[in-house]
Order: C-alpha cells, then sequence, then structure tokens
C-alpha cells in the first residue's frame, strides 16, 4: 500500500487500537514478577507505543504532505534524480490530462535545457486557453515548501479551483498555473540555490520552466506575464527568483516564507565557501548590497504563531523603490496549509492582478 493511503492509514490505526485492547485483556496474566511476566508487560507497552506512533505519524505525514511515497521516505527515491536532456528542442512531455472545474490539468517532466535537471509539474491551463486560441496568457509559478509534493497545491491548497473561481467572478484575467515542487534532486534541499559545481536549481526554474511554458505553451515571454508564489521555502524561492531575475519576473508571493537560506542535515553545503554565492542567496543582504528590483511582492505572516513575523517586518522595512512590497498579516496563525487557507483568497487574486492581460498571438 501506499504511504499516504487510507487504507494504510486505517490499518495501522485499527491494529493500534487492536493492541491497546489486547494488552487490558492480558494485563492480568502479565502482573507476575518472574522474568517472562516483565518482559511481557514492557513487550506489549513498547508495541502499543510503535503502532500508535506509527499511526499518527502516517497520518500527520499525509496531512502535511511530508513525504510522498515509501522511497521518498527511505531516501531511495530516484525517480526525480537530475537526468540529462537531449538538446534544447526536447520539450515538455505530457503524462497525463483530466477536466476540471474552470479548465484542464496536465501532469508534465519539465526537461531543464540549459541545467540539465528535470521535474514533475502540474499545469492549470483555464477555459480560456481552449476558447481563445489566438492570445497568449500570464503564467504564476507556484511552488511547495520542502520536500513537497506538487499534488498539495491542488489538493491542500486548491489552487486550480481557486484560479477558476476568481476568473469565473471577474477578480483577474485567465491566468495558467505552474505548480512544482523546489526540490529538484531529492532527498536534498537545495533551497533554489544555484549550488556552484552542483545543481543549479535556480537557474532550473527562471531559466529552463519559464522558456518550457512559452515554448509548449502560449505563455507570454515578457516579465509583466510572469509570477511567482509559494509556501515556507517555496515563498523564500518565489522573493529570491524575483529579485534576481527582474527581467523575467515582475511580481511574487511569499506565504510564510523565509529570508536566508536554512542550511542543515538536507541541504549539506550550498556555497561551497563562495561568499559571493551565499550573500547573494539572502534577501536581506540583497536590499542593503543590491539595487532595489522592480518587482511587486506580498509576503505573509501572523503576529502569533508563526517564527518569521519579526524577520518579515525587518524585510518590509529594508524595502525601497523601485522594488514595491505589501503584506497580509494575521492576528495568529501557524506554519501550515490551515494558515495559508485563510491567506489565499486574497493572495492569489492580488498576484494575477499584477500580471499582463492576455494578448493576441
Amino acid at each position: 500500500m501506499e504511504l499516504t493511503s487510507v487504507k494504510l492509514q486505517l490499518l495501522v490505526a485499527g491494529l493500534a487500537v487492536a493492541a491497546l485492547v489486547a494488552t487490558v485483556w492480558l494485563w492480568p496474566r502479565l502482573s507476575g514478577r518472574s522474568w517472562p511476566a516483565v518482559l511481557g508487560r514492557v513487550g506489549v507497552l513498547v508495541g502499543d507505543q510503535v503502532l500508535t506512533l506509527t499511526a499518527l505519524g502516517l497520518i500527520g505525514n499525509s496531512y502535511f504532505g511530508f513525504y510522498s511515497s515509501w522511497p521518498d521516505l527511505l531516501g531511495t527515491d530516484t525517480a526525480t534524480a537530475p537526468i540529462t536532456v537531449a538538446g534544447v528542442g526536447a520539450g515538455i512531455r505530457v503524462l497525463t490530462q483530466h477536466a476540471v472545474r474552470g479548465g484542464r490539468i496536465e501532469q508534465v517532466i519539465m526537461p531543464g535545457s540549459t541545467t540539465h535537471l528535470s521535474e514533475e509539474a502540474y499545469i492549470f491551463l483555464p477555459s480560456a486557453y481552449f476558447t481563445d486560441k489566438h492570445q497568449r496568457f500570464p503564467a504564476i509559478l507556484s511552488l511547495t515548501g520542502y520536500p513537497g509534493d506538487p499534488r498539495n497545491l491542488m489538493t491542500r491548497l486548491d489552487l486550480p479551483g481557486r484560479m477558476a473561481k476568481a476568473i469565473a467572478e471577474h477578480q483577474v484575467k485567465p491566468t495558467i498555473l505552474v505548480m512544482m515542487r523546489p526540490s529538484v534532486v531529492l532527498p536534498r534541499d537545495t533551497e533554489c540555490v544555484d549550488v556552484p559545481r552542483g545543481p543549479q536549481s535556480q537557474a532550473y526554474f527562471a531559466t529552463d520552466v519559464r522558456q518550457d511554458m512559452i515554448d509548449s505553451y502560449r505563455v507570454g515571454s515578457g516579465r509583466e506575464y510572469w509570477g511567482l508564489l509559494g509556501g515556507s521555502t517555496g515563498g523564500y524561492c518565489a522573493l529570491k527568483i524575483a529579485m534576481s531575475h527582474p527581467d523575467r519576473f515582475s511580481a511574487a508571493v511569499s506565504l510564510s516564507g523565509y529570508y536566508k537560506t536554512i542550511i542543515d542535515g538536507t541541504t549539506g553545503d550550498l556555497f561551497a565557501g563562495d561568499k559571493t554565492v551565499e550573500q547573494r542567496n539572502d534577501l536581506m543582504w540583497r536590499l542593503a548590497g543590491l539595487p532595489a528590483p522592480p518587482v511587486n511582492v506580498l509576503v505573509t505572516t501572523s503576529k502569533k504563531g508563526e517564527g518569521n513575523y519579526q524577520s518579515t517586518q525587518r524585510f518590509l522595512a529594508a524595502v525601497k523603490p523601485p522594488m514595491q512590497a505589501s503584506s497580509l498579516i494575521l492576528p495568529s496563525g501557524g506554519h501550515n496549509f490551515n494558515t495559508w487557507n485563510r491567506e489565499l483568497p486574497q493572495a492569489l487574486p492580488w498576484l494575477a492582478q499584477q500580471l499582463h492581460a492576455p494578448a493576441a498571438v
């Protein structure tokens, strides 16, 4: 059974309950002072705890989307490892497609002709894409957190449904969504860094994914057609990519994002001792040490419950023209899907409104 399947969660939860009942039933027989009785009590208590923690872990993993499969959990998932793309004209490969409210979703593989990276993506094409066949559309590159599963952007945040609703209510013009995870070389977390002599993660999103969409779909090529949105690590990536490539992106939304690369056991050495690379991935350093990029950003946080409130205030205070920054600050919230679902009804239309309306091919 799949790691995230409901059947597996119910099975393990049922075993945990059965083990607890069995413990209560057998406890009188294990009440003696002999070694077998003592070992029996220890055994059933350990068994109960293991089954209970496993059930809670499976439910929590399914809810928060930490790991999408057994190979992902065990670190043996090689399906998303870097692959070599044969030439510039390799193009997007469509795996599946199905109709949804307000459009269609296509599951694709995004090849990286310059970085030789490749990653799965889900693309939401609004209904207007199929009726207005002589139009080019704006696009939003949406990124999950780490390790992330791009399906969470649909199942947990309902980005396609929200976009379809905003289009139907004439809040925004028809806009394409490109839904991905930022971790292109799992299990490593590259934090959207162009690692010296390593994966060029930022270039993959800023150059390859963008060009794939322009070449394979009717997406506008100008910066005014392109925005970014992400949560947590994806929020940091969205801000950083927009600030680093204002010639390619005009706006970004960071949901509970941070402002400096996180270095831990999942990232390894991302800078190879190069202080310049480290500085350029520090958004506060960029604001202080480089010319302000002409981009418009929205950052979100909560006064209570989120660890990025103070750093978000410092970021907002450091922004200077021509860059513009807005904020959405909840009274309380957490670093989770529930909080982001409270922010997206405002954040997603805000971002789409910053982008260019569809234009004739």
